[in-house]
């Protein structure tokens, strides 16, 4: 992001507008999207303990519903997605993200999905990712990779981070600065 959209993100989570991302901002962002999310938070921490108390085993596709996404804009690779194959317990909230992003101009995202349920284990790790239970989606990847500081370099929109808080999910690039295509159904 350019200083002049730093600092229009940083009035919009209600920090001193100074262009300037650091620990301060960082801070603010993530109080402002925990201030969007439920009340009654519906989803578990994100050890794996809890994560598997809520979901079941990671991989078991009895688990799994392909949620209809038709007339949404979103695409893999250029071509259009009919389904996304997600745990049926974050469903419905992953739709009602997906339906308010595409009313917002944060809508670009949709066209550049990179997948929800892969059974796999996180990116140099040995732990599994949140996808392995289909509770995690990736969006723009070309522009939010692992290793990708949000917002000075990331792309992720504000809006789409705070559409996925008012569901209860995570953002990876404000609450981790990074990988900021990567949204997930933890607190």
């Amino acid at each position: 992001m350019t200083r002049a959209e730093i600092i229009v993100l940083q009035a919009r989570i209600g920090t001193k507008p100074d262009g300037i991302w650091g620990d301060v901002s960082t801070a603010a962002c993530e109080r402002h999207l925990r201030a969007l999310m439920p009340k009654q938070h519906p989803w578990p921490t994100g050890d794996d303990t809890s994560v598997i108390a809520r979901f079941g085993e990671p991989g078991d596709e009895e688990q799994l519903v392909n949620l209809p996404v038709i007339g949404l804009g979103i695409k893999y690779e250029g071509k259009p997605v009919r389904t996304i194959r997600c745990h049926h317990l974050v469903a419905d909230s992953l739709l009602a993200a997906l339906t308010e992003i595409a009313a917002t101009p944060a809508r670009w995202i949709l066209a550049e999905y990179a997948g929800c349920f892969n059974c796999r284990p996180m990116r140099g790790g040995s732990r599994l990712s949140k996808h392995a239970w289909g509770i995690a989606v990736d969006f723009a990847p070309a522009t939010n990779g692992l290793r990708t500081h949000w917002p000075r370099a990331a792309t992720m929109p504000i809006e789409a981070m705070e559409a996925f808080a008012r569901q209860g999910w995570l953002s990876a690039g404000a609450f981790w600065n990074s990988d900021a295509m990567h949204f997930e159904t933890t607190r």
